[in-house]
C-alpha cells in the first residue's frame, strides 16, 4: 500500500473512531466475541506490571479507552476509580451504557490533546494503551502527540505514573 499521507487513516480524528464504533465491522476480532476489543494485550497479561506499579486506590485516567475491557477487568481486580476518556462520543455512549452499574468506572468524551477541564495533578496514574501510537498516525503528528504528552505531564500528580 502506498505511503502517501492521503492514504492514511486519521487515527487522531473523532470522525474516524465514530465511524469505526458505529459500524459492525469493529465487532470482529474481540476476544470475548461481544464486539469489545483490546489492542495489544489483555489485562491478565498486564496485571503483574499494573499491580506492581499502580495501587488499587489510585485515581486512574485511561486515555483513548475505546471499547477495551481493560478498565472493567481492573475494577473486577479491585481498582476503585477509573476515568475513561475517548475522542469518540459514540464509544463513550456505548461504554457508559454497558457499565452504568459499575460506579468505579466513569466515561467522558475528550480529546487527549486538550484536557483543560481537569486541574493540574488530578490523577495518580495515567494509562495509555495505544493512544500515543494512534496520535502519531494522525494528520497533525507529531504536534498532536506532543500536545497529548504535555497534557499527561500536567495531569499527573507529583510522583504519579504514566504507563
Amino acid at each position: 500500500m502506498g505511503g502517501g499521507h492521503g492514504n492514511s487513516k486519521d487515527f487522531g480524528a473523532a470522525a474516524y473512531w465514530d465511524a469505526r464504533y458505529s459500524s459492525s465491522s469493529h465487532s470482529t476480532g474481540g476476544k470475548d466475541g461481544g464486539g469489545f476489543f483490546d489492542w495489544y494485550q489483555s489485562y491478565q497479561a498486564l496485571r503483574p506490571l499494573l499491580r506492581d506499579c499502580v495501587p488499587t486506590s489510585s485515581r486512574v485516567l485511561m486515555l483513548g479507552c475505546g471499547n477495551s475491557l481493560l478498565s472493567e477487568d481492573m475494577v473486577k481486580d479491585g481498582y476503585e476509580d477509573i476515568l475513561n476518556i475517548d475522542i469518540s462520543s459514540v464509544v463513550i455512549e456505548q461504554m457508559s451504557e454497558k457499565h452504568m452499574d459499575i460506579p468505579q468506572l466513569t466515561y467522558m468524551q475528550f480529546d487527549v490533546r486538550e484536557m483543560s477541564f481537569f486541574e493540574d495533578g488530578s490523577f495518580d496514574c495515567i494509562i495509555d494503551k495505544g493512544t500515543l501510537d494512534a496520535m502519531m498516525c494522525g494528520d497533525d503528528a507529531p504536534h498532536g502527540a506532543s500536545r497529548m504528552l504535555a497534557e499527561v505531564a500536567r495531569l499527573i500528580r507529583p510522583g504519579g505514573i504514566y504507563i
